[in-house]
């Protein structure tokens, strides 16, 4: 029984991440239209990098902070976590409009497949071959979404796809920071997001400096920050901060295998509360996201039995006597 309850307590905290990073799209439409993405970046990250200070400092004390690996690479996966993520998807988000939240959500949802493309550039791990079937199926869905179901139209039409380009570069910035954690395997998950954060925040810095310097984008009044307060703090807080901090947990409890399931959630939310606020998909992007949710439930069964049989097979092979 306890087991059985521990189990519930992380798909909890599984689906408490993913509802709060499905809802963070509609709420990033407002919070757009008053400021930029990069500025945007620069204020969520510094408040929620006090934050993960603060945290890491609570449950493993100073040593924690000692940096025992590779900075650069640290700066690298930073970098790429959290001024790519936050720069691509929301500038592509910002470009195409009210119906970004739709698009934004359908890529995080293709994350864990991407991250099988990524692993096989940076570690070498080939994807099985069926993978590559669910990696297309996947696409397909994607395509559907941004094309509002006419796929021809983006040989006939460049109508915001240079906006679905750099969501799609997002997404792969943040399967890059999350493989990256492999490199660093004797640190907490708290103490990779902490760290890689203090260090990816110099380039938000300067790269959001540097565009205000070249008047490409403009310092926000204040009253443009008390108006955006309230996005600004769900984005730092709670999809930042709790959202992070219940995956990681709820990972720990269900294991990564069953955790990924839950990145489904992510573009159903964001079509449930993009609906209510009138942004109605139609059925071709309905097909789109249900050809996404499939091609991710049908790769994690197939791994399922690929790691069944790989068991099995252990235990038939005889031990040797010693």
């Amino acid at each position: 029984m306890l087991q059985k309850n521990n189990y519930f307590t992380g798909v909890v905290f599984c689906l408490l991440a993913t509802l709060s990073w499905g809802s963070m799209f509609p709420i990033m439409t407002h919070a757009l239209q008053k400021i930029d993405p990069f500025t945007f970046t620069a204020m969520r990250y510094s408040i929620a990098g006090v934050v993960f200070v603060a945290f890491l400092y609570f449950k493993e004390g100073l040593p924690s902070f000692k940096i025992d690996g590779d900075k650069f690479l640290l700066w690298l996966f930073g970098s790429a976590g959290f001024a790519g993520f936050g720069f691509f998807v929301f500038l592509g988000q910002k470009l195409a409009g009210p119906e970004g939240a739709l698009s934004a959500s359908m890529m995080m949802a293709t994350m864990p497949l991407l991250g099988l493309l990524v692993n096989w550039v940076l570690k070498g791990v080939r994807p099985p071959n069926f993978s590559f079937v669910f990696i297309g199926l996947s696409f397909l869905g994607v395509i559907l979404v941004i094309t509002k179901g006419t796929p021809l139209l983006i040989f006939t039409s460049t109508q915001n796809y240079v906006a679905n380009i750099f969501m799609i570069l997002g997404a792969l910035c943040w399967v890059i920071y999350t493989i990256g954690a492999t490199y660093f395997s004797k640190w907490s998950p708290i103490k990779y997001t902490t760290m890689s954060i203090l260090f990816g925040l110099p380039t938000i810095f300067s790269i959001t400096t540097g565009l205000i310097v070249t008047h490409i984008i403009t310092l926000p009044s204040t009253n443009t920050l008390i108006s955006i307060s309230p996005e600004l703090i769900y984005m730092a807080l709670i999809a930042g901060f709790v959202g992070v901090l219940c995956w990681n947990q709820g990972n720990r409890i269900i294991t990564p295998l069953n955790g990924v399931l839950f990145m489904d959630v992510v573009p159903i939310t964001a079509f449930i509360i993009s609906t209510m606020e009138g942004v109605v998909p139609v059925g071709g992007q309905i097909l789109g996201i249900m050809f996404t949710v499939t091609a991710l439930i049908l790769n994690n069964l197939y791994q399922r039995h690929k790691m069944i049989k790989i068991q099995q097979a252990s235990i038939a092979v005889p031990k040797s006597t010693p």
